[in-house]
């Protein structure tokens, strides 16, 4: 068989996979991308409009051509929904802009009066702020939502500037999510590493017992997961009940609806994340070397010290690395067991997404994330690399 026909159907084999992950992600990732930077909603409907407002200089009250080619778009317009899109747009931009095209559009049906232009019809369109907005917009392409993914925008002159504390939320969220995702981190590595010494440390039927109570999350929907640590940790849940009929508390312990109950929820389902790379990387490493480290006078502790936990790190660093990847995207789990100040930057993507139909935010945000991960992934490449033993 040559070389080339054992290619073709090597190709073959991995085609139905590769159609797969273009269909099903390379094509939503770029999708969802072009979204926050893809900005056609008023250019669309205000074609005559873009010809005329290039040489505009921005300062000067808008001219009698400019007012007559947004009418003449304005009068064309046959979509509602397009109109809204339009409107939405404008209105972020400028406010004032919504009840101003609701005037104006209501004014240009009215074929028994017409007016003789835009000014006569509200006093507004006389400011340049508003055609300013409108120029700004006709842009096919916009940095507009990648800017206020991070609490950024651009002024009148168009210089990148902070947003109003009344506007600024994006930020604090970011920052609240990767906290709560290094907390999440922290524990699974706290309870995951002793887990996987012990593990590792058996054989027989007592080693495949404690891998399967650690796999045991990953067979049960997330869903179910987090359903059942909403009964669990509720005041009336079975950890207030133990605690009380043990003595140790007196009144229920708030462990629901706030940020405690989100860390043990999630600690608990990426578990096994953290696990299993320390697990694999542990299971490779020469049993006699702690007892050599003894043998030559080391205690237990320096011996763990100096020995089993540099070999072990690579573990340590794969399963930090895959917590704090999946959480950082999480959003079931806080928003069943979370109060409103522990929700993450999932569920604002959502919120733009479903709640109100911006796609370009949701995009942007998304963005966000994806850097955040591949910055990451990078951090981690470059610690692998520079591992003794791995060059």
């Amino acid at each position: 068989m040559s070389a080339r026909s054992r290619t073709g159907r090597s190709l073959l084999l991995v085609a139905p996979l590769l159609l797969f992950l273009i269909g099903f992600f390379v094509w939503p990732l770029f999708s969802m991308m072009s979204q926050a930077i893809s900005d056609p909603a008023v250019l669309r409907l205000l074609p005559k409009t873009a010809e005329v407002i290039g040489d505009w200089d921005r300062k000067s009250p808008p001219s009698i051509a400019m007012q007559t080619a947004l009418t003449d778009d304005l009068k064309a317009v046959g979509d509602d929904q397009a109109l809204g899109d339009m409107v939405r747009r404008l209105n972020s931009a400028r406010s004032g802009f919504r009840t101003l095209m609701s005037k104006t559009t209501s004014a240009l049906q009215d074929t028994a009066n017409p007016p003789a232009d835009l000014v006569s019809i509200d006093k507004r369109w006389e400011k340049p702020e508003f055609w300013q907005a409108i120029a700004d917009a006709l842009s096919p392409l916009t940095d507009r939502n990648l800017l206020a993914a991070v609490d950024l925008g651009r002024n009148a002159s168009g210089q990148i500037e902070h947003l109003p504390a009344d506007q600024s939320v994006n930020r604090v969220i970011l920052v609240r999510t990767f906290w709560i995702a290094a907390l999440v981190t922290f524990a699974c590595t706290c309870i995951g590493f002793p887990y996987a010494i012990i593990a590792a440390s058996l054989s027989g039927w007592k080693r495949d017992l404690m891998l399967g109570a650690v796999l045991l999350p990953l067979w049960t929907s997330l869903l179910v997961r987090t359903a059942a640590w909403f009964i669990l940790l509720q005041e009336q849940g079975l950890i207030n009940d133990l605690l009380r009929g043990l003595g140790l508390i007196d009144a229920p312990l708030a462990l629901i609806f706030n940020r405690t109950g989100v860390v043990i929820a999630m600690t608990h389902v990426l578990l096994p994340f953290m696990v299993l790379p320390i697990y694999s990387v542990l299971i490779t490493i020469p049993v006699n070397l702690m007892p050599a480290a003894a043998s030559l006078g080391a205690p237990p502790w320096r011996a763990f010290l100096r020995v089993l936990l540099p070999l072990s790190l690579r573990g340590v660093a794969s399963g930090g690395l895959l917590v704090f990847i999946s959480a950082i995207g999480y959003y079931i789990t806080p928003a069943l067991i979370g109060g409103p100040g522990d929700q993450m930057i999932s569920s604002i993507i959502a919120f733009y997404a479903t709640g109100s139909a911006n796609w370009g935010m949701a995009g942007a945000l998304g963005i966000v994330l994806l850097v955040a991960t591949l910055l990451l992934y990078s951090v981690y490449a470059r610690f692998s690399a520079d591992e003794p033993g791995r060059r």
